[in-house]
């Protein structure tokens, strides 16, 4: 009692009304909030799952570009011209092979030396190629390498270079070079956000090329504080300090050096709107809950003093009239303190009779009483044969009187309790197998057994095999006997098969205290749960006499 008195101490019914406004409305304003921080959250992780693949994206495309340079410089390698070193006729046809394609061929010997561009006729003079380290990192490597952006001495552009090292001479290797910005028409912001950039990083850190509102000029280089980060073939970069609520993206081209990264701003707008939204709204729905509250309490008040009256005047033994109020059940409650008021008098009335007859009554009983000792004492030789006769006259009375004064009994058949809970699942109706002897039950058993029964099939709806089309429940009961227990039992089985995998709940919810502790208790009995994986099996083991009505 004291706990009850500290948590619900005397207050008004205003009062109570106002704290159950607030303890519903609050509630519901965290578990929205909560819900917001769960979107929010799988707001971010699906936008960097979408980064990185946007990402990964770009690399094949860039990928795909250098491929096919790759290609072309095989193809060129075994060409008759060039094993033939007939360098002006592979100049006349490489030139007319490439010309629309914005790439240019470089022929150069072993120190790097042109031998011919196609950038300039066949004969111009040439000096040796301005990245011999990319070259000398092709030769000692022997395979296709892709060198970082520089600035080319022909061209005087930022261009790079893709060069395929050979074992002949004069051309000890072939180089496809292609102007950085004629590579960025394969890097598009195209299907990205607002205010996202995307770039191609080389080899030493620098911009290859880049496009979007930050883009960076090619040669740029990228922000050092990123780079070291970006060690994995693909990912997601996020540091407040460094950019600030935005999101970075990246990607290794795979055989190449070089990485793809697009960068861009987190949209938070809607997000941050929605918070807003919700704390107005949320102190708006405490107020009016509060308000309503006050109301319903002011006029409930109201209501409770009237029938209060109507209570005091008819303990002073008035016969009183129903008082109108606006609400219906206090109406209702007032017409019955009337009614009850009026039965009053009448069984005051009744009870003035009844004493009467009562004292009318006795006197009949003493009297029949005496005449029947006087009878018996003229009967009687002695006092011990008086004493036995009246004993077993009066003993025959109690006898009749206990014949007029019977009970009876209620209860509903087993079989009909299963029906009717099963009924409010007439979709899964036909997946679940019935047996077992009917019998009749306790109104206390069909109360406890109904209950254990719903919560099993609620939860096989919804989680179990009648959740899906194929699933089966297969429910019986039958008597078993135990050595140890003499008294007859009964052993309920409920068996899912066929739903979907059964996982055992990390935490004891109210379903699991109904089918099992509830059930255990109401019918002194045993209950036995087991979270199979094809489904879930329920095992209740009950003495009969607790659930059979005599």
């Amino acid at each position: 009692m004291k706990i009850v008195a500290l948590f619900f101490p005397k207050a008004s019914i205003g009062t109570y009304l106002v704290a159950m406004a607030v303890a519903i409305a609050l509630p519901i304003f965290a578990f929205v909030a909560l819900l917001l921080l769960q979107l929010e959250d799988n707001q971010r992780s699906t936008l960097k799952r979408e980064t990185a693949q946007d990402a990964l994206a770009l690399s094949r495309i860039i990928d795909r570009q250098l491929q096919d340079m790759a290609t072309t410089l095989r193809l060129l390698s075994s060409s008759p011209e060039l094993e033939n070193g007939d360098l002006a006729s592979f100049h006349e046809r490489t030139e007319t092979a490439l010309r629309n394609n914005t790439l240019y061929v470089l022929a150069v010997d072993r120190s790097g030396q042109q031998l011919l561009n196609t950038r300039r006729p066949f004969g111009t003079p040439l000096e040796k190629t301005a990245n011999i380290a990319a070259l000398d990192a092709a030769m000692k490597s022997g395979r296709i390498e892709a060198s970082d952006v520089f600035r080319g001495r022909t061209s005087g552009e930022w261009v790079y270079n893709v060069t395929l090292p050979r074992a002949d001479d004069p051309v000890a290797a072939l180089i496809i070079t292609q102007d950085a910005k004629d590579l960025g028409r394969l890097v598009t912001t195209q299907g990205l956000a607002p205010g996202w950039s995307a770039a191609v990083v080389d080899q030493s850190g620098h911009v290859v090329v880049a496009a979007g509102p930050a883009a960076p000029e090619p040669g740029t280089p990228f922000d050092p504080r990123i780079l070291p980060a970006l060690s994995f073939s693909r990912g997601v970069f996020e540091d407040e300090a460094i950019l600030p609520h935005m999101l970075l993206g990246y990607a290794q081209i795979p055989g190449w050096s070089w990485k793809t990264v697009i960068w861009g701003p987190v949209a938070q707008a809607s997000i941050l709107s929605t918070w807003r939204f919700l704390i107005i709204g949320g102190v708006a729905l405490v107020l009016v809950a509060v308000l309503a509250a006050y109301a319903v309490a002011r006029q409930v008040r109201t209501t409770i003093r009237d029938i209060a009256e109507m209570a005091k005047r008819m303990g002073d033994g008035h016969i009183v009239s129903p008082v109108e109020t606006s609400v219906i059940e206090a109406n209702q409650v007032a017409i019955a303190l009337s009614n009850a008021s009026f039965d009053r008098s009448q069984t005051e009335d009744r009870l003035r009779f009844v004493m009467h007859e009562l004292v009318h009554r006795t006197k009949n009983l003493l009297t029949l009483a005496q005449a029947m000792m006087r009878q018996l004492a003229k009967q009687a030789d002695s006092v011990e044969t008086f004493q036995s006769a009246v004993a077993d006259r009066l003993d025959g009375l109690v006898r009749s009187i206990e014949l007029l004064t019977s009970e009876q009994w209620g209860g509903v058949s087993l079989r009909r309790v299963v029906d009717i809970h099963l009924q409010a699942f007439p979709q899964s109706r036909e997946q679940i197998e019935i047996t077992g002897e009917d019998f009749v039950l306790k109104p206390d058993a069909v109360q406890n057994l109904g209950l254990a029964l719903h919560e099993l099939a609620t939860n096989s709806v919804k989680y179990g095999a009648l959740s899906v089309p194929q699933g089966r429940v297969r429910f019986e009961w039958r008597d078993v006997r135990e050595e140890d227990k003499p008294d007859a039992l009964l052993r309920f089985t409920w068996e899912e098969r066929g739903g979907p995998p059964v996982v055992e709940p990390s935490r004891t919810g109210f379903g699991t205290t109904v089918i099992k502790a509830h059930a255990a208790a109401a019918f002194r009995g045993t209950v036995e749960i087991d979270f199979r994986l094809e489904g879930l099996l329920w095992v209740l083991t009950a003495q009969r006499a607790t659930l059979e009505r005599a």
